[in-house]
């Protein structure tokens, strides 16, 4: 069956506690205000966003299991996910991460690099390339090495355009890629630690036909072409409820662009605003950015 987007990366449970007042203190209690076990991950995220605006998905990636494959089945269940291709591990719980909220901060934590230690069993998949063949766009997020590698190399071969995340500009993803957001997270990273952030832009537009897109947070979004003079755009402003979910909420936002064949400029704008919606509020999967709700930030 086709879909209209492809994701490949990671799939997991999220624990999420959003606190009633301060982030965590030494030796200090903190008050539980909410907490939920709900789908999450950059892709996971990015295909409950991308359903609640009306488009189809079929994802791969992590491996799921016994704690894992429940709450994603039932979640899915009435909405346009498909986890046909996932791979189920009857001896493993599946991934899961465990986050703690207050307002504009958190705190992840995971067993992530457990999963690249030497001897460690590989809990994710080669993705299928019919999957990608019968797909119009979609997304790669660069975790899982010769799959990650090999999810590009086919979305090449079958011309199909793909969104990717925080990859540096000497890298097969970025350079074929159809659009890359760049996280403060991937701007500081060693490689570029000692340039600015025009230098930066500079590296990564000159090694790609895509559009690259730096975010800074709550600063200006930079972003532009090969040969083109770096353009800045504003997040839109919104009370923050939470930050859980705010990038794979942009990457989806992008997702749907390419998907719609947005301008740059549209594009952006979209994907800010599909964000904006997100960090209003908690928990993002119980309420996912609506077409209705973004078009109406739009025009303001």
């Amino acid at each position: 069956m086709n879909c209209e987007v492809y994701m490949h990366g990671q799939v997991l449970g999220t624990h999420s506690f959003l606190l009633k007042g301060e982030f965590l203190q030494p030796d200090e209690y903190s008050e539980i205000k909410a907490k939920y076990f709900l789908p999450g991950g950059e892709t996971g995220t990015a295909a409950t966003v991308l359903a609640s605006l009306g488009v189809n998905v079929k994802i791969d990636g992590t491996h799921i299991g016994t704690e894992v494959a429940p709450l994603l089945k039932e979640f899915y269940k009435d909405k346009t996910v498909d986890l046909s291709s996932l791979y189920f591990d009857p001896d493993y719980e599946g991934l899961m991460d465990y986050v703690v909220i207050s307002g504009l901060v958190r705190s992840p934590m995971g067993v992530f690099g457990s999963l690249y230690e030497k001897g460690a069993k590989k809990r994710w998949s080669m993705p299928k390339e019919e999957d990608i063949a019968n797909c119009t766009v979609g997304a790669i997020d660069p975790f899982f090495l010769e799959e990650t590698q090999a999810a590009a190399e086919l979305f090449v071969k079958h011309r199909k355009p793909f969104v990717t995340i925080d990859c540096r500009h000497d890298s097969y993803l970025h350079q074929h890629c159809a659009v890359n957001v760049v996280s403060k997270e991937c701007t500081g990273c060693e490689q570029y630690k000692d340039k600015s952030v025009e230098e930066i832009y500079q590296l990564l537009t000159d090694t790609t036909d895509g559009l690259v897109i730096i975010t800074r947070g709550e600063k200006e979004m930079l972003y532009g072409r090969k040969g083109q003079p770096m353009k800045k755009m504003k997040p839109f402003s919104v009370e923050v409820k939470s930050t859980l979910g705010a990038g794979d909420t942009f990457k989806a936002g992008c997702v749907y662009g390419l998907l719609n064949n947005m301008s740059d400029i549209e594009l952006v704008r979209f994907a800010s605003a599909c964000s904006a919606i997100a960090i209003s509020r908690f928990p993002l999967p119980l309420n996912p950015p609506t077409l209705e709700e973004i078009k109406k930030l739009l025009s303001l």
